[in-house]
């Protein structure tokens, strides 16, 4: 049987020194403000509800879509005894966002709300569309139009020439938020990696698997991800929100992407077993959407090498906000009809360095070729 996989198994197989952030910087950005929190049920959010609500805010506001979620997320700040309101809704839900701003002025506000699963976002491009590029729109217009201080998404490296529903839906919030962004509200994004031990996340069903004696499986012996733990997460998130007053996208020092393989050999090893002779290994291919290695940092970008607090800035293209609009209201159109064939056009436009996956048009239909936006 294998024996239980050690808490610093993620630390271990990463071999770096751990990010960390400022305390006495987040305490300052956090006591006595209102903070509002997306998606704060999940992995990355509720860990960051927990770290600013030892920070001493004024109250917390809880925005999560999934009610058990955020029931869990509810009970140990309850537990805590730390000021927050539990807000069960949607972030596309713009009359549920003026509200929560009218009554609460949140002065800060940090996204983690979106649909992250790659195949599933394939499979739903709509839903994808909705929740994760229009969702943001409708809460920085929110943030925006009601005067908060600041907004800090967190954002994905699968946004970064993307081959996915995903990936792209998550470059569309970024070029809504750099178009928002204003010297009244700042709005920034941090890209991060694979969160190791997140809920969903490809570490997590490498231990269920091996804990059931079954093959592992892998896509592609040469497959490489960035990796960071949830606790590396929290800090980078922090960090990029109270780094700099100037909002744009933020990338951390991760190092080299590494091996999928290699993760699923050390956590094989972690749990005192052999990779190959007790815990087999299976290649099951790529899947629609996946991409044989990621980057930060796009050929349409470029990164300064000034670090601050683990982090560069990186300067890429954007939207102007007449674009931006006509963007917004052409994937509003498209989603009331739901034409996937028309959604992946209009993608091409506003993202031109998308290349939609092979499954994906199998699926939705063949597609003339990219327009380019002018």
């Amino acid at each position: 049987m294998p024996r239980k996989t050690d808490n610093n198994a993620w630390e271990t197989f990463l071999g770096r020194r751990h990010i960390e952030s400022n305390a006495e910087t987040l305490q300052a950005a956090h006591e006595g403000k209102t903070i509002l929190l997306t998606g704060a049920g999940g992995s990355i959010g509720s860990a960051l509800a927990m770290r600013i609500a030892a920070s001493r805010p004024r109250v917390l506001l809880l925005l999560e879509s999934c009610e058990q979620n955020l029931y869990q997320i509810h009970s140990e700040l309850d537990r805590c005894e730390a000021p927050h309101v539990p807000i069960l809704g949607d972030i596309a839900d713009g009359p549920l966002l003026d509200a929560v701003f009218a009554r609460y002025s949140p002065e800060v506000v940090y996204h983690a709300a979106a649909y992250k699963h790659v195949p599933l976002m394939e499979a739903n491009p709509l839903a994808a569309i909705r929740n994760n590029a229009l969702g943001t729109y409708a809460l920085a217009k929110a943030v925006a139009d009601h005067g908060a201080k600041r907004l800090l998404m967190i954002s994905t490296d699968k946004a970064v020439d993307p081959h996915s529903v995903m990936g792209v839906s998550k470059r569309v919030a970024e070029l809504v938020l750099m178009a928002l962004s204003t010297e009244k509200t700042r709005m920034a994004i941090v890209r991060l990696g694979n969160v190791l031990g997140s809920q969903g996340s490809v570490g997590l069903l490498f231990l269920q698997q091996i804990s059931r004696g079954e093959p592992v499986t892998v896509t592609h012996p040469e497959v490489r991800r960035y990796f960071l733990t949830l606790r590396e997460t929290e800090n980078l998130a922090l960090t990029a929100a109270t780094v700099d007053s100037s909002g744009g996208i933020w990338v951390p020092e991760l190092g080299p992407p590494r091996k999928v393989l290699e993760l699923a050999e050390h956590l094989i090893r972690s749990a005192g077993l052999t990779p190959g002779d007790d815990i087999p290994i299976r290649f099951i291919g790529l899947r629609a959407g996946d991409k044989m290695g990621e980057q930060l940092v796009s050929t349409r970008e470029s990164r300064e090498t000034a670090c601050i607090g683990g982090l560069h800035r990186v300067t890429s293209p954007q939207l102007s906000m007449s674009d931006l609009e006509a963007a917004v209201a052409e994937l509003t159109e498209i989603l009331r009809h739901r034409d996937v064939a028309a959604l992946i056009r209009a993608l091409r436009r506003i993202v031109p360095e998308y290349q939609p996956s092979a499954g994906l048009l199998d699926v939705h239909l063949a597609l003339p070729e990219r327009e380019e936006c002018h």
